[in-house]
Order: C-alpha cells, then structure tokens, then sequence
C-alpha cells in the first residue's frame, strides 16, 4: 500500500470494515482514506488524566478508577444495572439501561475498572448514566490516553470508538503516504504541512488550546480552512470559466419597448435601478450566458429591472421566462407583466401547475409556437414536455426556493435550441457579503440600495399575545382613519391546510371583534382565481382588513396599508419576518409593524425580535440571520448544496475570505492542475450543477 494516494485507498483495505460497515460509512460520505481524514471532529473529550472520586464536580466530564463494590441488575420503572465502584476516597454509581450478561459478568464485585462520562447528582452521590468503561489488570499500570480524545459525526450504527479505530489506523498510514500536498509552496511556507495538520486535528496532545480551536485560530486548523475556502472559491471560478464555453445570443442594447413602458409609468426608476440595469445590458451583449444575481431590498424595485432586462430580448424576437417559487407570486408576476407588456403589443403566457386540461394545453401550444414572448410560471415550467421556440433569458425569483435540480432542467431547455438561455436570479432577501463572496462567487452581483422615494421606515414593536385586545382595537382605529391592515398567520408546522386553518379562526375572532370592518381573507389552499380576487379587493380598498398566511410574503403592493401584524412571530426567522414586514411602508404615512408573541421567548426568538426592533437594512439583518441561523439555513442548503463545509465556518471564519478570494484567482491562472485537485479534494460531488 506504500506509496498510493490516500484518495485512492478505499476503507475496505482497514481492519474492521466490511460490506456492511463499508455501507453506514458511505451515508456519511466517507469512502477512502482521504475521507477519513478529512473528517474531523466536532470536539474534544480530555482522558489523558484520573480525578478522585471525592474530587467529582457535577456536569464535567471525567476519568475514574475504582474497584467493584456491588452491582446488581433492579426492576423500577425501567430494568437498570446498577454498579458502585469505589478508589478509597470516596464511591461512584454507574448505571446501564442497554447491558448484556458480558457486561454484567465484566462488573462484579471485585473487577477494577477505568469509567469516563458525564458527572450527575444522584440520590446517593455522584453517578455515570451509560459511561465507557475498561476492565483494568491489577498487575499493570494504569494505561490512560496520552491525547484528547476525539469526539466525531457519526450516523445511527457507528460507534465513536469504531471511527477512533479507524482514524487510529489511517494516521498510522498517513505516515508511509503522506497526503499531497497541492498548494504552491509560495503559500505553504507560513502553514503547517497538512499530514501535521491531520495529525494534530486528530490526536491533539493534551496541552493543545482548545480556545483556539473553537475560535478556528489554531495552525492546524487554519491549514484546513484555508484549503477548503479555497477548493470553493476554485470551484466558483471553474464555474464561471465553464459557462463562458458555452454559446448564447447576443443581444445590441435596444430601448424602443423600455422607453415606450417608461412612459407609461408614473415614476422614474431610482439611479441604483438604472445602475443594473446597464450591467444586465452589457452581461446580455456577450456571446456567452449571463450568470447575474440581483439583490435589493424588500420594495427596491426588482420586478421593474426584470421587465426592463426581459424588453431588451423580446425586442428581438426572443422568448423570455419567469419563475417564481409559488403561484400567489407568479400570478402577481403575471399580473404586472400584463399591465406593462399588453399595451406594448407583448403577450404574456402564464404557466402553473393548477392548470388543467385544454386551458393548460392552449397555452403550452402558444408558448411552444413563439406567440408568447413573455411567460410567467412556477416551477411547472421544469417539466419536460414544456417547450420554447427561442428560449434566450431566464429569470429565476427568489432563488434559494429552487433545487439546483430544478434551475439545472431550464438550463437544459437551452441545449435543445443550440444556444443556452441568459440567467438573471433575483433575490429579495439581502445576502451578507461574506455568503455572496462565498456561495455565490460564481455569479455577477448587483445590488439595488437605493429605495424609491416616498417610502416611509417601518416603526416595529414586540408585544406579548396577553395584550391582543388591545392589538385589535389598534387595527380599528388604523381602518377607521381610511388605512388598511395585514393580519398574517403563521404555525410552527409548514403545512397550508394547518395554515389555512389558522387564518379561519381568527377571521371568525377578527369578524366577532370588529362587526363593522369589511375583512377578506386569502391562503395557500384557495384557488388562483380567488386569491386575485381578495388581492385585488384589497388592493382597490374594497377590504380594511386582509388576514393571511405567509403566502403574501412578497409580491403584493398595496402602497395605502400601514399596519402589519404578525401573529406567533417568534415563529419565523428574520429574512421571512423582514420580507412581512415590508408588505406596509410602501406609501408616504408613517408605518407599523407588530410582533405578536407567546411568552416565554427563547433566546434565539429574543434575538430575532430585537434585531427587527432595531433595523430596517435588509444586509444588517442578514447578516444578523447569518449569525443566529449559520448558512445552511439561509441558502436552504437541503435543495442547493451549497455551504456544506467539512472545516470552514462561514460566520466564524469571514475574516479571511477576501484574502482567500484573490489568492483563488492566483491558482486558477497559474496552477490549473493544483486546482482541479483541490476541488476534487473538497468538493468531489461538483458537477455541471456549478453551472446553474
């Protein structure tokens, strides 16, 4: 085995690792050597030294060694082995609720053992629930850790002591075939070597600090994360470098129909809106497809950039799609689009999967034809027997909804007509800086800061649900003076009947409670035609009142509402509260948020609550989610697989990824091959997805 490359070495070739167990390692994603090791531990348990049994403090986690005084199997609420050992200074209970009759035989009276977990208050002293143990020869000399001993991820069916066996084994491999070394030594003159790095990681002596560790500021964990934000920024260029391989058309800036829609409306469009709006016009005139997320705060101004970028490409006779992830919003979508387009002499198609039959078929037809240049849909428009005349530029809304599977099928779209399709992606929930450099590195970025004039801030209270009377009466003075409110419902379960359920009841409260408010209520469960009808009510004040689930979350524009209440705030994360919140403010009178809590708040909820008290900046508060939530749950890391770091914390680790960033660029000019290897290392799984 000498001399292979340890991401070569399959796990088989260790002692103890069979179909089986091959099969429960791969769930965790450890396949070779190289796997192994770059599995590193979450933390660390120190047995390198025993503690006198009287000297035990409860809640730490200790070493003991004693003798057997008694053990015997009791019958209360739950069969248990009980044993008490005792090293003369004072006694310990251990107790088992999962033991065999080995482990019975191994602690009778009179065997001495080694025992390591977890100090509680029993009712007769000190005592161990479920501890590791070891018999110990009285002969020999107590045999105790010489390292702190590593505490890894695992899965149901591997032990803690399989993956220390194990790591034991590949270290001692580690040392006939070291890991290669890919970085340029220019880089590595200031880190340790990565076989050190490993080595520590794993076995850390026991003087190590471990301070540092959880600060991610100790060598050997600084090699790791520079090696890791580097493989991603890598891969982030590949990707970028990869689509740029790929044909598209090129669209000269055309602003016949932009001028003619601007006329129309009653507004100009802010400096930033115009700004991105010149970086979309030059991404489009490139032979290659535009890869560009737009970010803007809630009420920024989005959907007009959208509508100006997809002008550019209707004017020459291409097809433009967008997509957004439910159908409340793509049906608002639709809406606008008709307003703006149809006086242009623009047919706009619609696309949902609540279409049904020969309604759903017409349109397929038209679409397919080339009549409909502009089509608005969810994510129906994926499926495979929907198709284009001339697919030439994609808008994806709120991107973090959609799987890269499903980005990746419109993508595809474009392969069947010989070109590939441009690719603008909107968000509306601001991304920290440190995440776009990161998640997001292989895409153009504009942001929108600048909101339309007129906009008043959102003043934002949190109020406990006791005082809820009081919340309702505020409603009715607000609706009384000529204004309009949201009530919005929301439950910790994401499901719309329980949701839509919700609303119900307190619309029967709402309607008891104020007799004389005309009150309309819309859900995920009604039917498209019905939820326009409410919105559209509500919109032309024909309804004071709108209750509602978090479907209005985005997309709705009623400039003369002021007051937003939150029912169970405590229940979302900032970004949705954020995006709620910004439904109200859109006109020029001074705006209410209220948060509606039950007491007790966790810390987390405190937290969130109070950030939305303090600021209106979609970034601030997203870089606050970043910190409370981490990234996995602000990119919705189940669909996309992005930020899944095996070393790196994004937020613990943001300080160093501007530098890793220009040293990235470095690499991928000048060591092409190192490069490759390193993304190979870290992100195994890359593939075409780098592409949408």
């Amino acid at each position: 085995m000498k001399g292979r490359l340890l991401d070569a070495i399959p796990l088989t070739t260790l002692t103890g690792v069979g179909a089986s167990q091959s099969a429960k390692l791969a769930k965790i994603g450890l396949h070779t050597l190289q796997d192994l090791l770059l599995h590193l531990p979450l933390r660390y348990e120190d047995r390198t030294h025993l503690t006198a049994i009287n000297d035990l403090q409860a809640g730490s986690h200790t070493t003991v060694c004693g003798e057997v005084l008694h053990s015997e199997i009791t019958f209360g609420r739950r069969r248990m082995l009980v044993c008490q050992i005792s090293d003369g200074t004072g006694t310990l209970t251990l107790r088992f609720f999962n033991f065999n009759a080995g482990m019975k035989n191994g602690l009778a009276t009179g065997k001495r053992i080694i025992a390591w977990g977890e100090i509680r208050r029993g009712q007769r002293g000190p005592e161990i629930i479920h501890p590791e143990y070891r018999q110990q020869d009285e002969q020999q000399a107590i045999a105790l850790q010489e390292t702190l001993t590593p505490v890894y991820p695992a899965t149901e069916g591997i032990r803690q002591a399989t993956l220390r066996n194990l790591t034991d084994q590949a270290l001692v491999l580690l040392q006939h075939n070291p890991i290669q070394e890919l970085l340029p030594q220019e880089l590595c003159r200031s880190l340790l070597s990565l076989t050190e790095a490993l080595q520590l990681l794993h076995r850390p002596p026991p003087e190590m600090q471990l301070a540092d560790v959880e600060l991610g500021r100790h060598p050997a964990q600084l090699r790791l994360i520079t090696e890791e934000l580097l493989a991603h920024q890598l891969s982030m260029l590949q990707a970028r470098a990869g689509a740029q391989q790929y044909r598209a058309l090129s669209f000269k800036p055309d602003d016949r129909l932009s001028a003619q829609l601007l006329s129309q409306l009653p507004f100009t469009p802010t400096g930033a809106q115009q700004r991105v709006v010149k970086e979309i016009e030059q991404d489009l005139a490139h032979p290659y497809p535009m890869l560009r997320l737009v970010q803007g705060d809630v009420g920024s101004g989005k959907t007009l950039v959208a509508a100006l970028a997809a002008l550019q490409v209707i004017a020459a006779d291409q097809q433009v799609v967008m997509m957004a992830p439910t159908e409340l919003l793509a049906e608002q979508h639709a809406h606008n689009f008709r307003t703006w387009f149809e006086p242009l002499g623009i047919q706009v198609g619609w696309l949902a999967g609540k279409q049904k039959g020969k309604a759903r078929a017409a349109e397929q037809e038209r679409i397919a034809r080339g009549e409909v240049h502009m089509v608005v849909g969810t994510h129906a428009l994926f499926q495979e027997h929907i198709q284009f005349q001339h697919l030439a530029l994609v808008i994806i809304d709120e991107q973090h909804r959609f799987g890269v599977h499903q980005r990746l099928a419109l993508w595809e779209k474009g392969q069947q007509q010989g070109f590939h399709p441009h690719q603008l992606i909107m968000t509306a929930t601001p991304i920290p800086r440190t995440l776009a450099m990161t998640a997001y590195a292989d895409l153009e970025t504009s942001t929108i800061d600048e909101l339309p004039p007129g906009r008043t801030p959102v003043t934002t209270v949190a109020i406990p649900d006791s005082r809820r009377s009081e919340i309702i009466s505020r409603v009715e003075k607000a609706c009384a003076e000529g204004r309009q409110a949201y009530w919005v419902c929301t439950l910790i379960e994401e499901s719309e009947q329980l949701e839509a359920q919700a609303a119900e009841n307190t619309l029967l409260e709402l309607q008891v409670a104020l007799p004389a408010m005309r009150i309309g209520l819309v859900h995920g469960r009604m039917k498209p035609a019905e939820k326009q009808q409410i919105m559209q009510q509500f919109k032309s004040h024909e309804l004071d009142l709108l209750i509602a689930t978090t479907v209005i979350e985005v997309g709705v524009d009623v400039p003369n509402s002021s007051l937003m209440i939150i029912d169970n705030a405590e229940r979302l994360g900032l970004a949705q509260l954020h995006q709620l919140r910004g439904r109200v403010g859109r006109g020029a009178v001074a705006s209410h948020c209220v948060l509606l809590y039950k007491p007790p708040l966790s810390k987390t909820a405190q937290k969130r609550l109070q950030v939305l008290r303090d600021t209106n900046d979609g970034f601030v508060i997203a870089q606050h989610d970043l910190e409370i939530r981490g990234p996995g749950e602000l990119l919705g890391t189940k669909q996309t697989g992005n930020a899944e770091f095996k070393v790196v914390d994004l937020v613990r680790d943001q300080r160093l990824i501007p530098e890793i960033q220009r040293i990235a660029k470095h690499l991928h000019q000048h060591y092409p091959e190192q490069s490759k290897a390193l993304i190979e290392r870290w992100l195994p799984a890359k593939t075409l997805f780098s592409n949408v």
